[in-house]
């Protein structure tokens, strides 16, 4: 789990930089999602904590523009919906121990070419670069936190319960931004929607430059702007 986390630090590393421009998301989906669904009624369904809170809702609205893009209409009581949306969010924090070759000034000296075998070092002026597994030369760890995200929606026939459409997104960074990436984790949670059952795929969303929300062909632009994520 360290090993496979710390890859993925890596390579979401780059993203943390000024020039970031993506937000870059895991998403499983497993579906039975019937052809004639276009034009269904759909409501929220929420759980009993989950109710009257205004982050519950903020989300339930990001959610609410893609069914609508999706050619889907909220109904206008929960009990006339044909369709129930379910979903639930969180994040967790993970300590990352990153280990890397420290110089060492024993070895090198005070100057270039100045160790431990003459004023050039073992092999002259023009030696080999620094190998830590090689010399032996010493390493330094550095720990940080990486905040790890999830969002699993779930729509289901509101007759009989049936599982129509389930999907889990995961995202990660080093800032804890659960609210400025969550624009973007139910965007990753509907591209290509339904999408492959059963198959985990990596998307890439681009960030908007005023961190605005792209609403999803057919719907309505937001009234305002949800902020960047904090990666």
């Amino acid at each position: 789990m360290k090993h496979w986390l710390t890859s993925l630090i890596a390579a979401a590393s780059l993203l943390l930089s000024g020039c970031a421009s993506v937000m870059q998301s895991n998403v499983t989906a497993f579906h039975a999602w019937p052809a004639d669904s276009a034009g269904k009624s759909f409501a929220f369904a929420p759980a009993t904590e989950q109710q009257g809170q205004l982050e519950y809702d903020a989300y339930a609205q990001l959610i609410r523009r893609q069914l609508l893009g999706l050619g889907l209409k909220e109904a206008s009581e929960p009990q006339a919906a044909q369709l129930n949306v379910t979903f639930r969010y969180g994040m967790t924090t993970e300590q990352v121990v990153e280990t890397r070759p420290a110089y060492d000034p024993y070895f090198y000296g005070p100057g270039p070419g100045w160790g431990r075998f003459g004023p050039y070092g073992f092999y002259g002026p023009f030696g080999p670069a620094y190998d830590p597994f090689w010399y032996g030369g010493p390493l330094q760890s550095t720990s940080y936190p990486v905040f790890l995200r999830r969002l699993q929606i779930g729509i289901a026939n509101a007759a009989d319960g049936k599982q129509l459409y389930d999907v889990v997104v995961d995202s990660d960074g080093r800032q804890a931004g659960l609210a400025a990436a969550m624009p973007y984790m139910v965007r990753a949670a509907f591209q290509d929607f339904p999408g492959p059952s059963g198959v985990t795929r990596h998307i890439s969303i681009k960030i908007d430059k005023d961190g605005g929300y792209a609403a999803p062909p057919g719907a309505a632009a937001p009234a305002a702007s949800a902020p960047a994520p904090a990666r």
